[in-house]
């Protein structure tokens, strides 16, 4: 990411991921002297997280998908066809002007953040402080942020290009290779999976033990978002699925 984002493809695609996810694994292994850890992915991460189980389940005792989409054949205005990211003069392929990464600032955050929040007033659905924290750990996350004006974060597109893939109603995993128990989660605001996703997901989950679960009125940011508007039904589920009894 030292060069211009149009001088190479998407940067990052689920199998790098899975690699990366796995030596977190590895390390979290060595450390605690778990043989199998729990998996927890948000939207790109629960697809990743997905991919992840179909190649490591050993590694695993849970998984948990919150927004993962799955190659549902579903309209997608944000990813699918017709959006911003399929090649106009190519249907079904990926835009051109889709680069190695993207910049993204603060108010590209929040923005998002902002649109899914039904309220004129967003410190009634999540704490500022939460927001701050937020945004400045994500600038933090690129040691040149400080370089661009606004402030910005580099990050990898390949997520994306999966995305749009997945959008368009290809599957890059088969959850039929999954056999620990799944926990598939969204919220009903959400605008990243969709009710097909899960529903595919749920067929394909044959050998897995598996729960769906959709937060009511809550949105795509409900792990960050004040405990009244979805967080505390979201750690419940959490902690309830991962009382099941995997026998490792």
């Amino acid at each position: 990411m030292e060069e211009p984002a149009q001088k190479h493809p998407p940067l990052v695609r689920s199998v790098q991921a899975a690699e990366d996810i796995d030596l977190a694994v590895e390390f979290i292994r060595k450390r605690t002297g778990s043989t199998a850890v729990s998996l927890f992915g948000w939207a790109t991460g629960g697809q990743w997280a997905g991919f992840y189980a179909t190649l490591h389940g050993g590694k695993l005792n849970h998984l948990i998908l919150l927004y993962s989409l799955y190659g549902a054949d579903a309209p997608h205005p944000l990813m699918g066809h017709g959006s911003d990211m399929e090649d106009p003069s190519h249907a079904g392929h990926l835009s051109p002007a889709v680069g190695a990464y993207r910049c993204n600032t603060g108010d590209s955050l929040l923005g998002v953040w902002n649109r899914t929040i039904p309220t004129e007033d967003k410190t009634s659905w999540r704490d500022p402080a939460v927001a701050e924290a937020y945004v400045r750990e994500a600038l933090a996350s690129d040691p040149e942020s400080s370089q661009h004006t606004p402030p910005c974060f580099r990050s990898p597109n390949g997520a994306m290009e999966d995305g749009f893939y997945l959008a368009t109603g290809r599957r890059l995993w088969d959850a039929s290779l999954i056999y620990v128990p799944t926990l598939v989660l969204a919220s009903e605001r959400d605008f990243w999976s969709r009710p097909a996703d899960r529903e595919r997901l749920k067929d394909d989950l044959v050998h897995a033990p598996v729960k769906v679960v959709v937060i009511p009125d809550a949105t795509h940011f409900v792990h960050l978002d004040r405990a009244e508007r979805g967080r505390r039904v979201l750690l419940e589920e959490v902690v309830k699925f991962l009382k099941v009894d995997t026998g490792r």
